[in-house]
């Protein structure tokens, strides 16, 4: 009596074996698309970073109204960089990603990858500046180190059977404590709580890294719809690029060499 359904669809090992290999083939078209976002979004921070200093510095005395150590600043660069606006710049992304976080739920697919597509923008308007500040082979450099090191961790949260979710409450916590400590440094410019922060800073977002890749895989639902997914994957995709943008920030912080 006990063998009475065996035969009957739903049951036996080559549903079990078909059900496995269609959730690994969700799974992994899921978090491929949590990864193009992410990539996309980087490279538009890239290009409107390296896009806002070409037109912030010139070659030119006669075209110069202002200058940040050896650079010679154009009116567009001279209002952003120097001119009270500069605080805008640089804070406008904190209060774009929080609007953002608290909004994507309720926006459209299309609605939701523009939002972050515009914010990465604006990412890369704040983070210009570093071209003044850094020099240019330094941040190629940390940023492929960023990279492997954003690869790796992630590699271990996606494969890890270990649960993080414990040490992701901690992260976060201290993540909270690093924005608060930021902001107060905005104001003290102390060099020693800099480095205190971009330590501790690399610390945190590495492991914040991992915790996020294991809770986006986690995610991730068979029968989610496919709307459903997409915006799952574009929530994804924002916390990974936060990840390695402030992983990139601080790695250069303690890593990058400064301009003459």
């Amino acid at each position: 009596m006990s063998d009475w359904n065996r035969g009957a669809p739903g049951y036996g090992p080559g549903y079990a074996q078909t059900g496995t290999v269609a959730l690994d083939q969700g799974l992994r078209s899921y978090m491929l698309g949590v990864y193009n976002n992410m990539v996309v979004g980087l490279a538009i921070t890239g290009l409107a970073a390296i896009g806002t200093y070409m037109l912030s510095v010139t070659g030119d005395p006669s075209n110069a109204v202002a200058r940040v150590g050896s650079l010679m600043l154009t009116e567009f660069g001279r209002t952003l960089f120097v001119s009270p606006l500069k605080w805008v710049v640089m804070l406008a992304p904190l209060g774009f990603v929080f609007f953002l976080s608290a909004r994507m739920d309720r926006m459209s697919v299309q609605t939701a990858r523009l939002t972050f597509f515009a914010f990465a923008a604006l990412m890369g308007l704040s983070l210009s500046s570093i071209f003044l500040v850094y020099t240019h082979a330094s941040i190629g450099r940390v940023f492929f180190i960023t990279a492997a090191a954003f690869g790796g961790l992630s590699l271990y949260g996606y494969t890890t059977k270990r649960d993080l979710s414990a040490m992701g409450s901690f992260l976060v916590m201290g993540l909270i404590g690093l924005i608060i400590a930021s902001l107060v440094n905005l104001f003290l410019a102390s060099s020693a709580l800099q480095f205190a922060i971009s330590v501790i800073g690399v610390l945190v977002f590495a492991g914040l890294t991992a915790w996020d890749t294991q809770r986006i895989k986690e995610m991730y639902y068979e029968g989610d719809s496919h709307e459903t997914a997409a915006r799952k994957s574009i929530h994804g995709a924002l916390s990974l690029y936060l990840d390695f943008i402030n992983m990139f920030t601080m790695l250069l912080s303690l890593f990058g060499q400064r301009n003459n």
